[in-house]
């Protein structure tokens, strides 16, 4: 229980909570750096809109659209350091280090948007290439090359640097590898930057400022203003080649699904806790990614029940957070069936019958259509009755009613009659003087179990 508060505070607007997130970044010294990067971007990209418009040139403007990129690749940096700030709260249990996922999806999703937008508007100019103006069309391409450039080897924007590296490489990259590889055969040197393989901001960028020299040559040479055009698509397809790995995996990871990379080594280590001391079974496992980087998963354990929980818990935490940093562990205990005996005395009332129980006994008819009373085998109906038959007992015989007065064996909640009754009853021995030969002493069995008619049964004299 906590303070109670007769007075509820009122709650922030919108506003009021974003300025108070934007002190929070802004104590951290390294966000001021940021700002000042985003600044500077946001007026750089003011000049180069400013240039595409008086040039008419549609190649600058997908080059223009890059800078754009940088801005958000910024924002996504701050997030980032966000963050790293914030703590778990109730509502966010495992922290906010999606909300930097979401930021590198969102930005890599608008500049494939923006892509989009250029094939769009160069396909227009296809029918009607308008003039191109190459007066301050080289300017603007090296002042955007520089300040890309700068910004990406300045900051070091972690999500996206992570995501450069494990998302899968785009088809320029795969093209400029084998050029990379020749290049560092002949100077050693350059291996650091090219490869394994290079960074895909620094090719795009180098790319697109390659594509724009050539067409500032041939424009100036020739006149030839389609060229522009097609440098605006080929720049567009290389924005959306390298955006879309990237979006791809931070997709996935929104997704909450397992990277293919670290699956083999998730399923060592749950096999791992599957052999541990006192472990029957793991079920119900799930691992995901939380962030980048970072692994969450819960799985389900069921132990013997003479194990005991606080060690296999320690045990399965220390095999599994070698990989997953975040984990939820359920231990539980076999849930096998004990036997009633076992577990106690017999309920009285389990072997309570009801007051009578009527047992029909079968018709002798009903037998002879299926058995032959001389060969006990199967008999066809229209046979003929066999040559000798006897008047077998029970032939019409009644239901037999029992009741819950008899004597009941002992135990399980019955009776039990001692041996000395039964001889006081007539059993007696043959050859000792009192008897007369062996006469049982149930002799008023048929009345107590039953309804004795005279002649149903036939009698046999010794």
């Amino acid at each position: 229980m906590g303070t109670i508060y007769l007075f509820r505070k009122t709650q922030k607007s919108l506003l009021g909570k974003l300025s108070q997130e934007f002190r929070l970044v802004t104590a951290d010294r390294r966000s001021w750096k940021i700002l000042l990067f985003g600044a500077v971007n946001v007026i750089c990209t003011g000049f180069l809109l400013t240039w595409c418009s008086s040039t008419n040139s549609m190649a600058l403007t997908a080059y223009t659209y890059l800078t754009i990129f940088d801005l958000f690749s910024l924002l996504t940096c701050l997030i980032s350091y966000w963050a790293m700030v914030k703590k778990s709260s109730p509502t966010y249990s495992f922290g906010y280090e999606r909300f930097e996922v979401l930021a590198v999806f969102a930005s890599t999703v608008l500049a494939q948007l923006g892509a989009l937008f250029i094939l769009k508007e160069s396909a227009e100019r296809f029918l009607e290439q308008p003039e191109i103006h190459t007066g301050r069309l080289l300017v603007g391409t090296f002042v955007a090359l520089f300040f890309n450039l700068f910004t990406m080897l300045s900051i070091r924007n972690k999500p996206f640097v992570y995501v450069s590296e494990a998302a899968s490489t785009s088809w320029l990259q795969e093209h400029v590898a084998d050029l990379s590889r020749s290049l560092c055969g002949i100077i050693p040197g350059l291996s650091s930057i090219f490869l394994p393989r290079m960074n895909p901001f620094v090719l795009i960028d180098i790319a697109g400022a390659i594509a724009l020299c050539i067409t500032y040559m041939l424009i100036e040479i020739n006149n030839y203003f389609a060229v522009d055009t097609a440098s605006a698509v080929a720049i567009a397809v290389m924005t959306f080649g390298t955006m879309y790995p990237m979006s791809v995996y931070s997709g996935k990871v929104l997704l909450q699904t397992t990277p293919p990379h670290v699956i083999g080594q998730l399923d060592k280590l749950v096999r791992e806790v599957s052999t541990l001391d006192g472990v029957l079974e793991v079920r119900n496992e799930h691992f995901w990614t939380l962030g980048f980087g970072t692994m969450a998963g819960s799985v389900h354990v069921r132990i013997r029940r003479d194990a005991n929980e606080q060690m296999v818990l320690a045990h399965v935490t220390n095999r599994l957070q070698t990989l997953v940093s975040s984990l939820t562990v359920q231990i539980f205990k076999d849930d096998w069936a004990r036997p009633v005996l076992a577990s106690g005395p017999m309920p009285s009332n389990m072997l309570n019958m009801t007051d009578h129980h009527v047992i029909q006994m079968p018709s002798l008819k009903t037998l002879n259509d299926e058995l032959s009373p001389m060969t006990s085998t199967p008999s066809k109906p229209s046979s003929p009755p066999p040559e000798f038959a006897f008047n077998t007992p029970g032939k019409n015989i009644n239901p037999v009613i029992l009741t819950n007065t008899q004597t009941r064996p002992y135990g399980m909640g019955l009776n039990y009659t001692p041996y000395g009754g039964t001889f006081n009853q007539g059993l007696g021995v043959p050859g000792i003087a009192g008897t007369q030969g062996i006469r049982t002493g149930l002799s008023n069995v048929a009345n107590r179990y039953g309804t004795y008619t005279p002649g149903q049964f036939t009698q046999f004299k010794q």
